[in-house]
């Protein structure tokens, strides 16, 4: 990459989520941390090759946060990016770790070397809350239990929920997600005043949730039998976020509430891929002359 790019943006998406990386922590301690390490220091290499600064995007999470207990979590209600950053997972320790690291690279690196300047790496991160996707398999993350629900019911299948219907986290759809990514690369860097910004779009209990799936697939067959260890975890994690520094510093906004989430992306898009019977979602056709016209 070196001989052959010159680099100005990194977009380091990499890591071993938050159930695998309990059972393998001293691995998930060398993805996600030394993995994160190698390329804060490419970043600086570059910026001091090509002269210019390079923006490293960083996808943090709400694993970060610990709340001691429900009534704590409660109480807590909106959580800014200081409060409650306990961890209680190697993928949370990890992801808090990470965002020091970036914010360390970018304003304090080699700060007693003799030739001590700036580093040339502008890291920002955005705190994203549990992610769903209609297009990707869940792939291990503590919070999949939202799309697994989805994906049971759209294969007629029954699906037991390892949390209680009462647990209730932020969640974010993917459209949104790398929105947001792109949205902090793009703002101008005199106008954000942290390094670490929390986003949100919408907070649904797992009950909520099965009442929107039955909604859509009414023969769903969905129950809750919570495990203890993973719900524990999931509960540590805060009702909600405040996101209204990212709103305020790059004008952050969600194009996908909970509505349009579940009604025109997430049900749509994973019913289509179960059912290829279904039509494609652009369809082609013939126009007066003989040629290919797409159609929605």
């Amino acid at each position: 990459m070196v001989t052959e790019y010159e680099i100005h943006a990194i977009y380091h998406l990499a890591a071993l989520l938050s159930t695998r990386a309990e059972y393998t922590p001293e691995t998930a301690h060398r993805v996600n941390v030394e993995g994160t390490l190698n390329l804060l220091r490419f970043a600086h290499e570059q910026a001091r090759w090509h002269g210019n600064a390079v923006k490293f995007i960083f996808p943090s999470s709400i694993a970060v946060y610990g709340l001691p207990s429900l009534e704590e979590k409660r109480r807590a209600g909106r959580v800014r990016e200081t409060d409650w950053v306990f961890p209680t997972t190697m993928y949370g320790c990890n992801k808090s770790y990470c965002e020091h690291l970036g914010r360390y690279y970018s304003l304090h690196y080699r700060q007693l070397a003799a030739e001590a300047g700036p580093s040339g790496v502008d890291f920002r991160s955005v705190r994203f809350p549990g992610l769903i996707s209609a297009v990707t398999m869940p792939t291990g993350g503590t919070s999949d239990y939202a799309v697994e629900m989805i994906h049971a019911a759209a294969q007629d299948k029954p699906y037991v929920c390892f949390v209680s219907e009462q647990t209730r986290i932020p969640f974010m759809v993917m459209p949104d997600a790398t929105k947001a990514l792109l949205q902090l690369a793009a703002a101008p860097a005199e106008r954000l005043t942290q390094r670490v910004y929390n986003v949100t779009s919408f907070s649904l209990s797992a009950g909520e949730l099965k009442a929107r799936v039955l909604t859509a697939f009414p023969k769903a067959r969905i129950t809750f039998a919570p495990d203890v260890q993973r719900a524990r975890i999931v509960d540590s994690w805060p009702e909600d976020v405040d996101d209204s520094p990212a709103r305020r510093d790059w004008n952050w906004k969600p194009d996908y509430e909970v509505n349009r989430a579940f009604d025109e992306y997430l049900i749509p898009e994973i019913t289509r891929h179960y059912r290829k019977d279904q039509p494609p979602r652009h369809q082609v056709t013939k126009d007066d002359n003989g040629k290919d016209r797409r159609i929605n």
